[in-house]
């Protein structure tokens, strides 16, 4: 009898069990948190016993996905793999939102952290931080971002806050164009997440500068962070996460955090994100705490920078 109450008890825990189970990502296919909703449905149907299937709602900067979990059930069959970007940006810059980035979800596991890195064509001909700054001063300048209010053109108004210059801010419709455009000598800075530029930087196309980060990555061990060189609050890290609608029964939400935690100890897992430049996994307690401060930090951050979403 023990036995099977036990057997029962451990079927309640497990979500879905006999479901499917939808990872939501508020963007297009291809970026960063969709291949990381990838890895996350190769791993999980093993541990939550049930199918896990990606479902891409890109559009209004992450909003229109995220609102859509939202409003699902608390179930343990819809999640969220959202982003500092998504989550924490578009709460300031699309108030007010249908949801609230705070107590409509809850935080389940952060999967990492990535610092964004700020890169240049040889061909601008400088080759540190306090070069591009003294050059940014004697001649006008231009930055590419993804688009107005993205975490790109908030880490390039950080420049310009902190380093005292006005780089001009050229806003593209995604990450693609900006960076295509900065090989062909039309912008001279763009400022993107870590395994975005990586490849062009090992190879030589564009020069890395700076690291947006609190720590030297040692996928690029020669790049100093922003705050080693004296800058502080130059910093711009973005997170992907797990996130379900509030209201998670406790012992579906303790089943789902375990399982999401170990399929980040997976080698093939542990390698995609050590590739990636990903770092910093954190449990649900902490990554709820992470949510809030960051909101916390940059509300008035972006409003005093001036910075406008779309």
């Amino acid at each position: 009898m023990l036995i099977v109450f036990l057997a029962l008890a451990w079927v309640l825990a497990t979500p879905a069990s006999a479901d499917t189970i939808r990872i939501v990502t508020p963007f297009a296919a291809g970026g960063p948190a969709d291949q990381l909703a990838r890895l996350l449905a190769q791993e999980l149907p093993a541990r939550l016993r049930a199918d896990v299937v990606v479902d891409n709602r890109g559009g209004g900067g992450g909003a229109i996905g995220t609102e859509a979990v939202a409003r699902a059930a608390p179930d343990g069959k819809t999640l969220l793999l959202g982003s500092m970007g998504s989550h924490v940006i578009s709460a300031t810059l699309r108030a007010p939102l249908a949801y609230d980035p705070v107590t409509s979800f809850e935080p389940l596991v952060l999967i990492g952290s990535v610092p964004s890195v700020l890169v240049v064509s040889p061909q601008l001909g400088v080759r540190t931080l306090a070069e591009l700054i003294a050059r940014a001063k004697e001649t006008n300048l231009s930055y590419a971002s993804a688009g107005p209010g993205t975490t790109m053109n908030i880490a390039g108004e950080l420049l310009n806050a902190h380093g005292g210059i006005k780089v001009a801010h050229v806003p593209y419709r995604g990450a693609g164009p900006a960076i295509n455009d900065l090989l062909g000598g039309h912008v001279h800075v763009v400022i993107a997440d870590f395994p975005v530029l990586l490849p062009l930087i090992n190879n030589g196309t564009v020069r890395a500068l700076a690291l947006f980060g609190a720590e030297r990555s040692p996928l690029l061990a020669d790049v100093p962070t922003t705050r080693e060189l004296g800058y502080p609050d130059m910093v711009m890290e973005n997170w992907y996460g797990v996130f379900a609608p509030a209201g998670l029964a406790g012992e579906v939400h303790a089943a789902t955090e375990k399982a999401i935690l170990d399929a980040l100890k997976a080698p093939a897992v542990v390698e995609r994100l050590k590739a990636g430049g990903l770092h910093g996994t954190l449990d649900s307690g902490a990554f709820k705490a992470r949510v809030v401060r960051d909101i916390a930090y940059w509300g008035p951050a972006i409003r005093q920078m001036g910075i406008k979403g779309e």
